[in-house]
């Protein structure tokens, strides 16, 4: 699939981080994107910059998710490539303890049942909801290609770390559901495809100490620096472009196994 104006794209969690670096080099070629983000000031100033659209989503509540794909078509068209960047990452042993008491507190399920809802269930919606409208264009390839969707899962889905059940189990959720949903949707002309970030620079790490952030750097192999926001779009839009990638998920990690802890 061709990158360029006649396209509409979805991306949420692109206020920030990978959506947003997504987002914006979408736009770049001149693909009319919509952001769904709950961030609304920083999602705006994304698009009013790249000249795109903002609605503020939660991709949680169903109902949010309706209204910003309404607004979305409504202005840009039906989208035929959706990314699926929100997402949260709670830390939380299974069992911990408390320092002042020793008292030993199971992790509670409102934090695991929260993460599982915006990563993996939010994911999920976005797929079918986008999917159904897709399904209903004319195909915009000479295979009888609909669109493509890109779904966001980590390292962690295979290699989860002391403290990431919740976030883990979230992102081994996408990485199982790839495949079945890429078979699911073949007769429509639809792929699915699934990115694996390793250790991203995002916004979270802006406040990481230096000591820390060295030491992260230096656990990847090569090259042995955190990843970019770019390279993760950049590959988002080698998966649009390669109409044969579907059903699959691609690690981007600089060779990176992550350790227990």
């Amino acid at each position: 699939m061709k990158l360029d104006g006649s396209l509409a794209a979805l991306v949420t969690g692109g206020a920030s981080g990978l959506g947003e670096a997504t987002a914006r080099l979408l736009a770049s070629h001149g693909v009319k994107v919509a952001l769904l983000d709950m961030n609304a000031e920083r999602g705006e100033a994304v698009a009013r910059d790249i000249g795109g659209l903002f609605v503020k989503t939660d991709v949680t509540d169903e109902a949010s998710v309706d209204a910003a794909l309404a607004k979305a078509r409504e202005a840009q068209g039906v989208a035929r490539i959706l990314v699926n960047c929100a997402g949260i990452a709670p830390g939380k042993r299974t069992v911990s303890k408390k320092r002042d008491t020793g008292e030993l507190v199971p992790h509670d399920t409102a934090t695991f049942a929260r993460t599982l809802a915006v990563n993996l269930t939010g994911t999920f919606t976005m797929i079918a909801k986008a999917a159904a409208a897709m399904a209903g264009l004319e195909p915009v390839t000479a295979d009888g290609g609909r669109g493509v969707i890109v779904c966001t899962a980590s390292v962690a889905a295979t290699d989860g770390q002391i403290g990431q059940a919740a976030y883990a189990a979230s992102k081994g959720g996408i990485l199982g559901l790839t495949l079945p949903v890429a078979r699911d949707l073949s007769s429509f002309g639809i792929r699915v495809m699934t990115i694996m970030p390793g250790i991203f620079e995002t916004p979270m790490f802006a406040s990481v100490p230096d000591e820390y952030r060295q030491a992260l750097e230096a656990s990847v192999p090569f090259p042995s620096r955190l990843g970019r926001a770019e390279e993760y779009a950049a590959l988002v839009k080698s998966i649009v472009e390669n109409d044969m990638l579907n059903g699959t998920a691609i690690r981007l990690d600089g060779a990176i196994r992550l350790s227990p802890k």
